[in-house]
């Protein structure tokens, strides 16, 4: 085949481009240069490749594709192959752009590209059973250095698989032979971890990931895939904190680290990590954002404050773009606004609020200012605050009712709250958070049979939601009431959420009910550790006094008020028990 002949694929289309600029100019279109053109391909050829295209612009991309993959296959030209391939794609017909790629595999046996297209496609398409044989020509048509790449390249192809348990059983055999060739040994371990991970199965996942480890010690590699594990798998952890030991100054390791831990509930625990970071690192500017919004989170307004205001200031010394330094300043603004609403500073909390002017912010900071009218007495202007917000879209609609029942919330007004978020589930039905929403407002109101069958149906419309699994446990356990069943929806709860400290939380108070007092302290303790807030303040010291140790519950009792001294959980605890505040 001659090294011109690609370029015929496109001259058709070209022709035509030009005839339709000739009838629009009055330019006379150059017949030597059509002559010239004519001469690389017969008449058949052109005139094929001339109506392939005209009905493509006609709006026949069936009869083109049809047109065109004939020629395609008569001329073995790659770059038509893949213009017949990108049509079908185009028109959303990935059957057909399939059968193109099979047919370019089949015209040319050794060309990377067909290859390659066939098992991009087959991917797309969730085929993994039909994936072997064009990895296997994919990879022995690849030279030998670049076959790793083909490789860990497979995770990245099959991340949306619709079927990742049968991927990963479809390409390990393959993977684990490639595992024995120098070459391919260290990519194919990490694409196995990475494959087992995606298909749930984390203790294999985990088990490549010390290989790959032994193998190359200072790579990131593996201590991504250790972070990503940490949450089903403990001995993941075991890896990262190893590093971290043996380079102390691996702050972006750390970074990452103290992220996994906060994504996990884990928030003291992630709060140690950057600050660690901040005193180590001071330049490390997303560790003092961290440090800043954990300690919000646990309302440790004397920590966060200058832990946030240290991150404007080093911010406005960072590299990046306009856009996504202004939209952290804007969000470091309304935290700001929310620790001093914290300290009841109410004209500095709004001070901080007027500097927020970004209308992607905009449902956020009205939600503050009207949460600060609130704390004034002023609920009712506080909610036409809420209720002015534009609602052009559901999704504007969807968050004006819950940043208006998260007011009533904090007010306390439970029957206005409840009431508002059973209009919304009519505008809403089958909404499985807003129904969750309610389910807590019902609770407040004593209806707890309408509460326990309304989060069932949060279960059923969104089986993973573990808060409802939580919730109705904790419910259960709280009355103790059914504490068999209590216990089985919280263990379902920790199979979503292992270490979630308030699911935690609910497992040991479920202990508590059923008279295991050593293991129910054992949990809350542990869920303490993890995020020592009010409510779990509330429980472990009431498990401490019942178990004699009544100065310790004392202490925690104090340290939950001084964060949070509004609980209700705590409040009515050390009512019930006559402790002083």
């Amino acid at each position: 085949m001659p090294k011109h002949f690609s370029r015929i694929a496109f001259l058709a289309a070209s022709l035509i481009a030009g005839c339709a600029l000739a009838s629009t100019t009055g330019t006379k279109v150059d017949s030597a240069a059509a002559t010239s053109a004519n001469s690389e391909m017969d008449a058949p050829l052109f005139y094929q490749l001339l109506v392939g295209e005209m009905e493509l612009r006609s709006g026949q991309p069936g009869v083109a594709f049809q047109v065109l993959l004939d020629a395609a296959r008569r001329t073995h030209d790659e770059v038509l192959f893949q213009r017949v391939v990108t049509i079908a794609i185009q028109a959303r017909a990935g059957d057909q752009a399939l059968i193109a790629a099979k047919a370019w595999r089949e015209a040319i046996p050794g060309s990377i590209e067909a290859n390659k297209t066939t098992l991009q496609l087959l991917a797309l398409l969730n085929r993994p059973a039909e994936v072997l044989e064009p990895l296997r020509a994919l990879l022995a048509v690849t030279a030998k250095d670049q076959r790793g790449g083909v490789l860990v390249s497979l995770p990245i192809l099959f991340q949306q698989a619709a079927e990742p348990k049968l991927v990963y059983k479809v390409l390990s055999p393959l993977l684990q032979l490639a595992a024995t060739r120098p070459e391919t040994k260290l990519a194919a371990k990490l694409t196995l971890a990475r494959l087992a991970l995606l298909a749930g199965e984390t203790r294999q996942a985990l088990d490549f990931t010390y290989e790959v480890e032994t193998m190359v010690p200072k790579s990131d590699e593996p201590m991504q895939l250790a972070l990503e594990l940490m949450p089903s798998q403990p001995g993941a952890e075991t890896l990262v904190t190893a590093r971290l030991q043996a380079q102390a100054d691996n702050h972006q390791l750390r970074l990452a680290y103290a992220r996994a831990l906060a994504r996990a509930q884990r928030i003291a625990e992630a709060v140690r990590e950057f600050r660690l970071i901040t005193m180590a690192a001071p330049a490390v500017v997303e560790a003092w954002f961290g440090l800043g919004a954990l300690e919000l989170e646990l309302r440790h307004p004397e920590a966060a404050e200058p832990a946030l205001r240290e991150y404007l200031q080093r911010l406005e010394g960072s590299e990046g773009l306009a856009k996504e330094l202004d939209a952290s300043r804007q969000q470091a603004w309304l935290m700001l606004a929310q620790v001093a609403e914290i300290r009841g500073d109410l004209k500095g909390a709004e001070a901080w609020l007027l500097k927020v002017d970004s209308p992607q912010r905009l449902v956020e900071a009205q939600f503050r200012r009207a949460s600060l009218l609130a704390r004034q007495g002023r609920l009712a202007e506080a909610r036409k605050i809420i209720q002015a917000l534009p609602e052009q879209t559901a999704e504007e609609t969807h968050a004006k009712f819950m940043a208006e029942s998260q007011l009533l919330r904090e007010a306390r007004d439970w029957r206005a709250a409840y009431e508002l978020l059973v209009r919304a589930n009519e505008r809403f039905p089958d909404d499985a958070d807003m129904l969750y929403e309610q389910s807590m407002m019902a609770e407040k109101l004593g209806l707890l049979d309408e509460m326990e069958a309304t989060l069932k149906r949060v279960t059923k419309l969104k089986p993973d939601h573990y808060h409802a699994y939580n919730a109705l446990g904790f419910s259960l356990a709280e009355r103790n009431l059914r504490i068999d069943e209590a216990r089985e929806l919280i263990a379902k709860a920790l199979t979503y959420a292992p270490a979630e400290p308030f699911i935690v939380d609910s497992m040991g108070w479920v202990e508590y009910r059923a008279g295991n007092l050593a293991e129910a302290l054992r949990l809350v303790r542990q869920a303490y550790g993890s995020r020592p807030d009010a409510d779990i303040a509330a429980h472990l010291g009431e498990l401490l006094w019942a178990s004699g140790a009544q100065d310790e519950a004392r202490k925690v009792w104090q340290e939950g008020a001084r964060s949070d001294p509004r609980n209700e959980s705590l409040v009515e605890t050390m009512t019930r028990l006559k402790v002083k505040p």
